[in-house]
């Protein structure tokens, strides 16, 4: 009996925590998520297709969100997580997009024109 008193007890204080589900400290953080699927999915893109403007934005609103998420009472690591991991997936989306550029910068400028060889017919 004495278990459920405190099983009871703590999801009573997680319902009516100040960020808890009874608010959108909650659920806007949860529905945040959503991009980082998105920017998880978009390592399948290829490099050349990323927008780097949307890129950066993602990138700086996970960076700023997350600094913000530690300075407000109470302090909400749910929204400190989730920009965490949009911060990140941006980073490396911009990783990646640096990678490809430089890789098209350091490859020989012959190799983006097409060699065309005759053949010779000694029949």
């Amino acid at each position: 009996m004495a278990a459920n008193a405190v099983v009871s007890s703590r999801f009573q204080r997680f319902i009516n925590h100040p960020a808890g589900p009874k608010t959108v400290h909650f659920w806007a953080p949860v529905m945040k998520w959503g991009l980082v699927i998105a920017g998880i999915s978009d390592l399948k893109r290829p490099p050349e297709s990323l927008s780097v403007s949307q890129t950066c934005a993602l990138t700086a609103t996970g960076l700023i969100w997350s600094r913000y998420s530690t300075q407000i009472i109470p302090v909400n690591y749910t929204l400190l997580s989730v920009n965490i991991f949009v911060a990140g997936t941006g980073l490396t989306q911009m990783y990646r997009i640096w990678n490809y550029r430089r890789s098209l910068k350091s490859s020989p400028e012959s190799s983006s024109e097409t060699l065309v060889v005759k053949s010779t017919d000694s029949s």
